[in-house]
């Protein structure tokens, strides 16, 4: 039992990584970005690229992902998606999923569709076990490695947006684009920063999942459902939300597959739409704003 806790929160900080820029996109900066899991992808090609092409070590893999996937979202926001700010959300959502169908295309031609391994180092192969019994915890060194870096992510991340002068003026910035232009604030570079971040953390966690999650060309479609999940649950307004939905829904999941595996993603599914009956602007909702 302790275990199936232990690797549910391991799946649900993973899960949060991955979806808390799109998080960023729709609440913060009212964009719908479904090709969110394309900058994903690409965070786990580059890692799996590097390492087996290069030989480049595992850790220096990790912010390299990061890095190129958040000026590939930098110079996409700036020639793509710019345009689209103030259009439909549904000129949005057909965009963004066509420029998610492009990725699986390239990717497969380019990379092939066989799923990628990724050659962890010899100090995250492994497990530690502790205690006996139903309440022995079974902890996976890689999985450890993962909750490490991804609370002090969350932590750096909650202290930007809330602390920041940065994350001040993306919160006016949001709130009112004319009166925060008015006031000396660079919306447009304050909005491409965001974008940029965004599709780094994507690609960061997609560089730490490709070893959890598979890699393939079709991820980011696979994994949309979960992203999009975490945000409706968790709601747009904050990042308090999102990371506590991926954590119910890690949880959920793989205690779900353990104790009920015919029934798949039932379990999840129905918790998401309970939460939603109850909750239907997600579990957080900023107050004040538009």
């Amino acid at each position: 039992m302790l275990t199936i806790l232990f690797d549910g929160i391991a799946y649900g900080m993973l899960l949060f990584i991955l979806s808390v820029g799109l998080a960023v996109t729709m609440g913060l900066m009212n964009f719908i970005n479904l090709a969110h899991g394309a900058f994903a992808m690409v965070g786990g090609y580059i890692t799996v690229l590097l390492m087996q092409k290069m030989g480049v070590p595992f850790l220096l893999c990790l912010p390299l992902a990061f890095i190129g996937s958040a000026l590939l979202g930098g110079v996409l926001e700036r020639t793509l998606y710019r345009p689209l700010y103030h259009k439909p959300h549904l000129d949005q959502v057909l965009f963004s999923i066509g420029l998610t169908f492009m990725a699986v295309a390239c990717a497969d031609y380019f990379i092939g569709s066989s799923q990628q391994i990724v050659q962890l180092p010899e100090w995250l192969k492994g497990r530690t076990e502790i205690g006996e019994g139903a309440l022995m915890l079974g902890m996976g060194h890689y999985r450890v490695f993962i909750i490490v870096v991804c609370a002090a992510l969350t932590v750096g991340l909650q202290y930007v947006l809330t602390k920041t002068r940065f994350g001040s003026q993306l919160r006016a910035s949001v709130d009112d684009q004319r009166v925060a232009a008015g006031m000396g604030i660079n919306v447009n570079m304050i909005f491409l920063g965001t974008f940029a971040v965004g599709s780094g953390l994507a690609g960061l966690g997609g560089a730490l999942g490709a070893e959890v999650l598979g890699l393939e060309p079709t991820f980011a479609l696979k994994y949309m459902t979960y992203f999009l999940i975490v945000v409706a649950v968790g709601g747009t307004s904050s990042i308090t939300g999102p990371l506590l939905a991926a954590l119910l829904l890690g949880i959920a999941d793989v205690a779900g597959k353990y104790y009920i595996p015919k029934l798949g993603g039932f379990i999840v599914y129905s918790l998401m739409i309970l939460i939603l009956i109850w909750r239907p602007q997600g579990l957080f909702v900023r107050k004040g704003g538009k």
